[in-house]
């Protein structure tokens, strides 16, 4: 039986980094070092070795490669959610179809969140630094500082007018696929509105998790492409590396991508999709928050709200990360606050599907 190490609470977030390569061992350490709150406890150079660091080292956060001799990720990665409940886990992964395919395994069977490699190295690769230091930290502070529960504090708004919605907005980010797979298996047979998603996700991954959700939901699911006409029941997802917005009229809405500058650091992100809809739906446009870090789409909620529309936000309690939730939550122009397993209920409910 192994001897689990509990997880001291601290200030700083301890972190292990697992990967076969000496020299991506260096460069994840030298840049998560470089940040006062965080600090690289013990390195691993593979699923192995990193049991065993476990067994000694207390962490908050491990960052996984998943392709490694003797114990690859995949394989360590229940070892150590099982050994070490309270870890999180961000798996680390070239921008491959099956690495893609690996990662949202991963992320089904418990893994938090994962970053993408970029295949020119990590030396000069600025947006994989930011990327991976906002997610150690917005996982670690979880893991290492008790939960207050603030969703508990913040309140709905008192709704006055319901409208069926003609199209429903998603938008999530760290957690998001999960919650994503749980949300459309509970609309199984039942809604008819055409879905977006804008879910952060590079590309390749986003087109592995349209896939994932159309096998899920029994409904046709694709990235969505420049120019095509919006359909009822159809699920369409922001592809990664560009935004999607709708344009046109309610009744003749069709799909627009672009590559503006990221917004919220992020592309796709959610304000753009969430304001075009307000725009071309106006009070017949719902959106769901789901788990994910930062901020984006709490002004797409707004933008909504003015129009007449609706949203709710996933709760604290089941996110991930509370942190576009929470922030669409705290515009207090949210309909409803609600854990994961309620919101597809609620959304059969609104949108006129049967029980």
């Amino acid at each position: 039986m192994s001897v689990s190490v509990a997880v001291a609470r601290s200030d700083v977030i301890r972190v292990l980094v697992v990967d076969d390569s000496s020299v991506v061992r260096g460069l994840i350490a030298k840049e998560l070092n470089a940040h006062p709150d965080i600090r690289v406890a013990a390195v691993a150079a593979n699923g192995d070795m990193a049991l065993l660091q476990l067994r000694t080292t207390p962490v908050d956060v491990v960052v996984l490669d998943i392709e490694m001799p003797i114990m690859d990720g995949l394989t360590a990665l229940p070892r150590i959610l099982a050994d070490h409940p309270g870890v999180k886990v961000v798996m680390a992964s070239t921008l491959t179809r099956r690495n893609a395919e690996i990662s949202l395994k991963a992320l089904s069977l418990g893994a938090s969140d994962y970053v993408a490699k970029p295949e020119a190295g990590l030396a000069s690769a600025e947006d994989f630094k930011r990327d991976l230091v906002s997610k150690v930290r917005a996982l670690g502070k979880g893991a290492s500082t008790p939960s207050t529960r603030a969703s508990s504090a913040v309140k709905p708004a008192p709704w006055r007018k319901r409208v069926t919605p003609q199209a429903i907005f998603i938008g999530s980010s760290t957690g998001g696929p999960v919650a994503l797979s749980k949300l459309f298996e509970s609309l199984r047979g039942g809604v008819s509105q055409p879905i977006f998603i804008a879910q952060h996700m590079p590309a390749t991954f986003t087109a592995m998790l349209a896939e994932q959700l159309g096998r899920i939901s029994g409904r046709p699911c694709a990235e969505g492409r420049d120019g095509e006409p919006v359909l009822a029941a159809h699920i369409y997802v922001a592809p990664g590396g560009k935004h999607m917005i709708v344009e046109g009229t309610a009744a003749n809405a069709v799909i627009r991508l672009n590559e503006d500058p990221p917004v919220n650091y992020c592309r796709p992100a959610v304000d753009p999709l969430f304001e075009s809809a307000a725009r071309v739906f106006g009070e017949r446009a719902t959106a769901l928050v789901l788990t994910g870090m930062g901020a984006d789409g709490a002004k797409g909620c707004e933008a909504i709200a003015a129009a007449g529309g609706r949203f709710v936000a996933q709760d604290e309690a089941s996110s991930v990360v509370w942190g576009m939730p929470g922030a669409a939550a705290r515009t207090g122009l949210a309909e409803e606050i609600l854990p994961i397993d309620s919101i597809g209920p609620w959304l059969r409910r609104v949108s006129g599907a049967a029980s």
